[in-house]
C-alpha cells in the first residue's frame, strides 16, 4: 500500500475492510496490520479481543508473524485475572494508553520477552470500544523507545473505530452461524455439521477405520412427565456437558435432537476400541443427575457402527449406527449393540415390505387362510380363524408377524383389517350359501388401530348387512394390551359392538397388563389362552399353575375359553382334565386354504386325534 500522510492511510484501511466478513476476517487485519507497520515504521503491530465471558484478552492477529510460536503460546489467551497490569487493564481501557522503557511495566516487559526475546519495547494501546464496552485492543509496539504525536494517536483511534465495526459484523455473523451449526439447548453441533464433517471424514484418503456411536437416552419421556420439560432439559444439559468434557479435541459430538446424540471418534479407532469407549460413555451417561431434591439416572441404547474411508460414506456409517441402536432397544435399553450385515438384510426386508404393502392390498397378493377350533371332546368345528398371509412378489409367502408391525407403524393397519374383516366375511357366507345348517363361528383378529377408528363400529355393521351375517355369528380378537391402553375408548367400542350381537375376544390372554378389575368392566365374551403358556403343557408345572388359575377365571366371569398353540397330545389331555374343551393348534389342523377349510367344514368334526388325546377323560 503507498499512501502518504495520515489521512491517506485511513482511507486506504477503510477501503481494505469493506468487503471484509468472517472467512476473511483474520487475512485482511493481518493485510492492515502489515500495511500499520509499514507506514509508522513499528517492529510488531497486534489485535486482541476481549471475551467478558471467560474474562480474557484473545489474539486476533499479529504482523510480523512470529517465527517461533511457544506451546503453549503466552500470547494466544490471557486471563485478566493472571494478567499483568498493563494487560489486565486491556479488559476496560477506554483511552489509548503508552508503555515506556523504564516505567513500572515489568510484568507486561517480562511477557514480551518471553514471547519475542526483545527485552525493552514501547507499547501503544488502542481501546475497541462498542458504546460502553471494550471488545479489544489494537496495539503498536516499537522495540526501543518512540514518541506518538497527536495527530498520530487520533488516526489510530480512528481505524480502531473502523476495527470494532468490522470486529462486531464478524461477531453477528459467528453468532448467526454457531446458531445455524449448534443445538440451541446445549450448545453441541447438529444434525447439519455432524453429517459434514462426517462426510468429510469418510472421504478416501482420509485415516482410518472411522467409528462412531449413535445413542439415546432410555426413557426420558417418563423423566418429562413425571419432573416436567424443564427437568428433562436440565437432565440433557448436565450429560451433554459430561460428554463434553470426555470427547477429544478430535472427536465430533452432537445433538441431533430429543434424546439422540452422535459421537465420532477422532483418529483411527476399530470395532475393539469403539467398545470400549462405548462402554465408557453408557457409565458416563447412567451417573446420577442432581435435579432439585432428586438424583435421576437414565440408561441409553448405543449402537456402534465402524467403517474405511472410501469404502462407506457418511450418511451410511450415521445410518447403520442408527439401526444399531434399534437392535440395542430390542434388547431392552440400556445396552450397546455393534452394527452387523444382518441388520442391514433386516432393513432391506422391512423396506421392501413397507414400500409395497399399500399396494398389496389391493393387487390380489393377500390372502386369508382359515384355522379351525375344536371341542376336544369330540372334535367338532366350532369356528374358524381368518388369517392373513401375503403372497411377497420377491420375498415369497409372509406371514403376519412380517408385516402387522409396519402396517401399524405406516398408519396402513386400519386399511388391512378392514380388508382382512370384509374378505372373511364375503368367505363366511359362501360357506353358509353352500350349507345352510352350518352352525359356525367366524373370528378375525383386531388391531389396535382399527379399535379406536372412529368409523370402526359404522363399518363393521355395514360388512354384516352387506353379507347378511348375524352378528353372534362374529368374534372380533383383540390383544389384552390393545385393551387396556385406552380403557375409555375401548368400552365405547365393545359397548357398540355388543348392540351389534358381535361377540369379541381377548387374544393372547395371560402376557399383556389387565387387571382383574379392568377385565371386570370390559364387556367380553372369550378368553384365548396364549400358546406360550400351552406348548408345554403337561410337563411344566408352571404353565399348569397359570393355565388352572386362567380356567378358573373364566368360569368365575362366565366367559367361553380357547387354547391356543395346542401341539401335543400331552397339552391336550391336560387341557380337557382341567376343564378347558375348545382348542385350536396344530394337533388338530393347520391354517387352511378357503377351499379345504370349506372341505373340512361340511364334514363336521376332526376325529383321528381323539382316541389318543381322551382315553379316559369323561365327556
Amino acid at each position: 500500500m503507498s499512501v502518504h500522510s495520515l489521512e491517506e492511510l485511513v482511507t486506504a484501511v477503510a477501503s481494505r475492510l469493506t468487503a471484509t466478513d468472517a472467512r476473511t476476517w483474520v487475512a485482511s487485519a493481518e493485510q492492515v496490520l502489515h500495511d500499520l507497520v509499514d507506514y509508522f515504521e513499528l517492529d510488531v503491530c497486534f489485535l486482541r479481543r476481549n471475551d467478558h465471558e471467560i474474562g480474557a484478552t484473545i489474539l486476533v492477529a499479529e504482523w510480523p508473524k512470529r517465527p517461533f510460536v511457544p506451546d503453549p503460546d503466552p500470547l494466544a489467551v490471557v486471563y485478566f485475572a493472571d494478567a499483568d497490569p498493563d494487560f489486565a487493564r486491556a479488559e476496560h481501557l477506554k483511552e489509548v494508553g503508552f508503555v515506556h522503557p523504564g516505567q513500572d511495566s515489568e510484568g507486561y516487559q517480562d511477557r514480551v520477552a518471553e514471547s519475542t526475546g526483545v527485552p525493552q519495547v514501547t507499547l501503544a494501546a488502542v481501546p475497541l470500544l462498542s458504546g460502553e464496552v471494550t471488545t479489544g485492543t489494537l496495539g503498536f509496539v516499537k522495540f526501543g523507545d518512540r514518541e506518538w504525536s497527536t495527530a498520530e494517536v487520533n488516526v489510530l483511534k480512528a481505524i480502531a473505530a473502523l476495527l470494532t465495526q468490522v470486529q462486531e459484523r464478524v461477531r453477528a455473523e459467528e453468532q448467526i452461524r454457531h446458531t445455524a451449526d449448534h443445538d440451541e439447548l446445549t450448545g453441541l453441533a447438529n444434525r447439519r455439521v455432524l453429517v459434514e464433517c462426517l462426510e468429510r471424514r469418510m472421504a478416501r484418503g482420509m485415516p482410518g477405520p472411522v467409528a462412531i456411536l449413535f445413542f439415546d437416552l432410555d426413557r426420558l419421556k417418563s423423566l418429562n412427565d413425571f419432573l416436567g420439560h424443564t427437568a428433562g432439559d436440565a437432565f440433557i444439559v448436565e450429560v451433554s456437558a459430561r460428554l463434553r468434557r470426555y470427547v477429544d479435541g478430535r472427536d465430533i459430538l452432537a445433538r441431533l435432537g430429543g434424546d439422540e446424540f452422535v459421537i465420532v471418534f477422532g483418529g483411527e479407532v476399530d470395532l475393539a476400541a469403539a467398545r470400549v469407549k462405548a462402554a465408557q460413555i453408557n457409565g458416563i451417561v447412567n451417573e446420577g443427575v442432581r435435579l432439585g431434591s432428586v438424583s435421576v439416572s437414565r440408561g441409553a441404547s448405543f449402537g456402534i457402527a465402524v467403517g474405511m474411508p472410501g469404502q462407506c460414506s457418511g450418511a451410511d456409517l450415521l445410518w447403520q449406527a442408527d439401526h444399531a441402536v434399534l437392535a440395542a432397544k430390542a434388547e431392552g435399553g440400556n445396552a450397546i449393540a455393534t452394527f452387523n450385515e444382518d441388520m442391514r438384510a433386516e432393513f432391506e426386508i422391512r423396506t421392501a415390505i413397507e414400500l409395497s404393502l399399500r399396494t398389496s392390498i389391493n393387487d390380489d397378493s393377500l390372502h386369508l387362510v382359515y384355522q379351525p377350533e375344536v371341542d376336544m371332546r369330540d372334535g367338532k368345528v366350532l369356528a374358524v380363524e381368518a388369517l392373513v398371509r401375503w403372497d411377497h412378489p420377491t420375498l415369497g409367502l409372509l406371514l403376519p408377524a412380517s408385516f402387522i408391525e409396519i402396517a401399524e407403524s405406516t398408519n396402513l393397519a386400519s386399511e388391512l383389517g378392514t380388508w382382512v374383516f370384509r374378505t372373511a366375511c364375503r368367505q363366511f357366507a359362501k360357506w353358509r350359501s353352500e350349507n345352510a345348517d352350518l352352525d359356525l363361528c367366524l373370528r378375525v383378529n383386531v388391531s389396535p388401530a382399527q379399535l379406536v377408528g372412529l368409523d370402526f363400529l359404522e363399518g363393521t355393521a355395514q360388512v354384516l348387512e352387506e353379507y347378511e351375517i348375524a352378528g353372534n355369528s362374529v368374534c372380533l380378537e383383540i390383544t389384552e394390551n390393545a385393551m387396556v391402553s385406552d380403557l375409555d375408548r375401548t368400552r365405547v367400542t365393545l359397548r357398540g359392538l355388543s348392540d351389534l350381537g358381535v361377540r369379541v375376544a381377548i387374544d393372547d390372554f395371560g402376557t399383556g397388563f389387565s387387571a382383574l378389575a379392568q377385565l371386570k368392566q370390559l364387556k367380553v365374551d372369550v378368553l384365548k389362552i396364549d400358546q406360550e403358556f400351552i406348548r408345554d403343557l403337561g410337563h411344566s408345572r408352571g404353565d399348569l399353575a397359570i393355565v388352572k388359575s386362567i380356567v378358573s377365571l373364566a368360569k368365575s366371569f362366565d366367559v367361553d375359553l380357547v387354547a391356543e398353540g395346542v401341539e401335543t397330545v400331552s397339552a391336550a389331555r391336560t387341557l380337557l382334565e382341567l376343564g378347558c374343551y375348545r382348542a385350536q393348534g396344530f394337533l388338530f389342523s393347520h391354517p387352511l386354504p378357503a377351499d379345504q377349510a370349506g372341505d373340512l367344514l361340511r364334514a363336521g368334526a376332526i376325529q383321528p386325534w381323539l382316541a389318543a388325546a381322551t382315553g379316559p377323560v369323561r365327556k
